[in-house]
């Protein structure tokens, strides 16, 4: 067998990824799905379309490299994680669109949370915060709001799964309802310490037992595709949410190693070994995976809008045809003119988790162009992945002696470079940047014997290009002071008459 087929469900489209024996990509297909926004701040994905989009990719990958389910020794799977299915065991049809990890519908509820004590138990147990963001509150959500769904859960006639779990059942014909620890770990309903669903918090939030799956080790053959599909007999054989699987496949495999992956939104992940460490700068500690009988943890900082900032520029302001028209707009001026542009479209997450705030842009004058504020936009995801860093600086003692980076905005030299300004330290972009569909293939070879070792595959990674820090230090405190100064006018903006 040749090749380990990657699934890479992603926010806006999904990948089949199939990579051979060096690590090499042998072919790859990719999907655009539609976004649904029903009302501000709320965001919806059709699981079908998801489901029919990932199956639609992954012939098309096979038929591209010439390749059928027997060349294939494992799936593996990398997913949006957050966002929220729940189907029917029976039908297996969905009773409610996807809730997607962005949207922004359950704040208030969160805050009722908050209001009732219900904050440091959740930091204890899960290592997350009390935020829209997690599925937990949409899964409630789900079974208050849609007619019959809350008995249906109970009498243990609905499922609830992240979309690898969705995938996986879709796959082995509804034969496996499973996830993983990491997946499982960003629902608000996963006691990190005990690695087991915890019975207070499902009791809070009043999610009935019988609609979760069973949570299985990230790296581990789950069962095997079943269906007409087109990939019959294959092993399924690792799940890992989408930063998690990018971590492993920037093998930061060793506690102090660090990679930033900028998608939609931008993750910042450190490796902490096997021991969760507790945050005091709102960050979040999660299961980075678990994989030959040991469970590793890594502090996170998310953000909600990362290259999504380039898309709303395309799609929303129509500045450029494509995203990959940004980086020689934005380079067109010699800096962004004293244009700020905070993209806090769904609020901002870490460290600040304010759900709240909503996008701003200061500094607007006569002079400025388009080019200023595509500048301004790319900038503004350097600037919040440096206040990621910070924090996760002051909570692990690390100081940080490079950043790994992938994901699809990491082709952009210039941001890469003011990226490496704002932090003082080198960002290393790696031959490879599929970064997260080569991590599930990682773990779904390890569960099957492709690779022999993780020291087997850490061979394989290499670095494409070094950017190296030039910009006076004192230069770059000054552009990060005046970030800050927009993001407190972004901050709290919408008033208690107006949350959505």
């Amino acid at each position: 067998m040749a090749y380990i087929l990657a699934l890479d469900q992603g926010t806006t489209s999904s990948r089949a990824i199939l990579f051979d024996r060096s690590g090499g990509t042998s072919a790859v297909a990719q999907r655009e799905f539609e976004q649904h926004f029903p009302t501000p701040g709320w965001v919806e994905h059709d699981p079908r379309e998801i489901w029919a989009s990932q199956m639609a990719v992954a012939a098309e990958a096979l038929a591209r490299a010439q390749a059928g389910p027997g060349d294939v020794a494992a799936i593996g799977i990398t997913n949006q994680r957050e966002t929220t299915v729940v189907w029917d065991r029976q039908t297996g049809e969905p009773v409610y669109p996807a809730i997607v990890w962005q949207d922004r519908r359950t704040a208030e509820q969160c805050d009722r949370l908050k209001a009732d004590g219900f904050e440091p138990l959740v930091r204890e147990r899960t290592g997350l915060v009390i935020d829209a963001y997690f599925s937990g509150t949409k899964v409630a959500w789900i079974l208050d709001h849609v007619d019959g769904a809350r008995a249906k859960a109970e009498a243990g006639r609905l499922a609830f799964g992240t979309i690898d779990a969705w995938l996986v059942w879709q796959l082995t014909g509804g034969r496996a309802h499973v996830t993983d620890v990491s997946n499982a770990s960003r629902t608000m309903l996963f006691n990190i310490h005990t690695l087991r669903w915890d019975e207070d918090l499902l009791r809070v939030l009043r999610i009935p037992a019988a609609i979760l799956p069973d949570v299985r080790a990230s790296s581990d053959v789950y069962g095997r595709v079943k269906g007409g599909l087109g990939l019959d007999g294959i092993a399924i054989a690792s799940m890992a949410g989408d930063q998690q699987a990018a971590l492993f496949g920037q093998m930061c495999v060793a506690p102090g190693l660090a990679k930033n992956t900028y998608g939609t939104g931008c993750f910042l992940l450190l490796n902490t070994g096997d021991r969760p460490i507790a945050s005091s700068n709102h960050l979040l500690t999660t299961v980075a995976w678990q994989a030959g009988g040991r469970t590793e943890y890594a502090l996170e900082g998310s953000v909600f809008i990362g290259g999504a900032v380039v898309q709303w520029l395309r799609d929303g302001l129509g500045l450029i045809r494509s995203s990959a028209e940004v980086e020689g707009l934005a380079s067109s001026v010699p800096d962004n003119g004293g244009v700020y542009l905070v993209p806090a479209f769904a609020g901002l997450g870490a460290p600040h988790w304010d759900p709240y705030a909503r996008g701003t842009i200061v500094g607007l004058t006569r002079g400025t162009g388009a080019a200023h504020l595509a500048r301004a936009a790319v900038e503004s995801i350097a600037y919040q992945v440096a206040d990621l860093l910070e924090a996760i600086h002051r909570d692990s003692g690390i100081a940080l002696g490079e950043l790994r980076v992938d994901g699809g905005a990491a082709r952009n030299d210039m941001l890469m470079q003011f990226q490496a300004d704002l932090l003082g330290v080198p960002v290393v972009r790696p031959h490879v940047t599929e970064t997260t569909a080569i991590g599930a293939a990682y773990l779904a070879g390890l569960a099957t014997g492709f690779w022999a070792s993780p020291g087997e595959i850490a061979s394989q990674w290499r670095a494409e290009r070094r950017f190296e820090p030039s910009m006076p230090r004192a230069d770059a405190d000054r552009l990060l002071g005046r970030w800050h100064e927009a993001l407190g006018r972004a901050k709290g903006w919408l008033d208690g008459g107006a949350r959505s």
